[in-house]
């Protein structure tokens, strides 16, 4: 039976007045490759930052590697989407990727050859090595999320949570980051949000809908009338260009 890596039960996380996650329940496994979708708004971000310690719910239990998600976190790299990056801040894209080994190392010390060495061949998981010396403001988008998920491998995780990855990024470097996951397969745990349906590929196997309540699949499968509880509209095709197949034979 797989590792458990994170198992959430019963979860409610209230921002003001407003419920964000209702009564969610969640388990997910060493080596799976989870695609969260739901509608803008449904609680995508808000899950990824409970299992990351950074909000509390109100009620329920999270635990990450089985310990509180403050202490597991350590064990977690994070992508966040690459418009919340500062493209006008003057740094390179080596600097970028070491970044994600300040944990290990501590603050105000020096870089060790192991963090570069591990800086190094994260930025060669993602194809990025040839462009360590660029500053990223003159990256393409979908080079900026390479890069960004480079940062969070040099973590070494064991689980690596990523917030819109492919969002504003054309369909062949979509295809491209989803080839680049593929690899990181079975050593790290990979769960990747989205409010873009057609952006699931053959790669992820497991597949959760959330839009304030969590609705889980344990395949890559799901009825289009469980999608249109969660979009709260008609739901009629889902086509993306690339080969997938999200909705069962109805």
């Amino acid at each position: 039976m797989a590792e458990e890596v994170v198992r959430i039960e019963g979860v409610w996380v209230r921002i003001g007045a407003s419920v964000v996650l209702e009564d969610v329940n969640l388990s997910i496994k060493k080596g799976d490759f989870l695609g969260i979708i739901g509608p803008n708004g449904g609680g995508k971000t808000t899950l990824l930052r409970v299992i990351l310690g950074l909000v509390r719910p109100e009620r329920g239990k999270v635990r990450v590697f089985g310990m509180e998600p403050e202490e597991g976190r350590k064990f977690v790299g994070y992508v966040p989407q690459y418009t919340t990056f500062d493209l006008d801040f003057p740094i390179r894209v080596w600097d970028v990727v070491l970044m994600g080994r300040l944990e290990k190392r501590g603050l105000f010390r020096r870089y060790r050859p192991e963090d570069e060495e591990r800086a190094l061949r994260a930025l060669e998981m993602v194809e990025m090595e040839e462009f360590k010396d660029r500053e990223v403001k003159g990256l393409s988008g979908g080079q900026l999320q390479r890069v960004l998920i480079a940062r969070a491998l040099a973590t070494e995780p064991k689980l690596l949570l990523m917030d819109e990855p492919t969002s504003s990024i054309d369909l062949p470097v979509q295809t491209e980051i989803f080839e680049i996951l593929h690899r990181l397969r079975g050593d790290v745990t990979i769960v990747m949000v989205t409010h873009d349906i057609g952006a699931l590929s053959v790669y992820v196997d497991k597949i959760a809908c959330l839009n304030r309540r969590l609705f889980y699949h344990d395949s890559k499968e799901i009825r289009p009338e469980e999608l249109e509880e969660v979009y709260q509209c008609p739901v009629a095709l889902i086509a993306h260009g690339v080969p997938h197949r999200v909705l069962k034979e109805h």
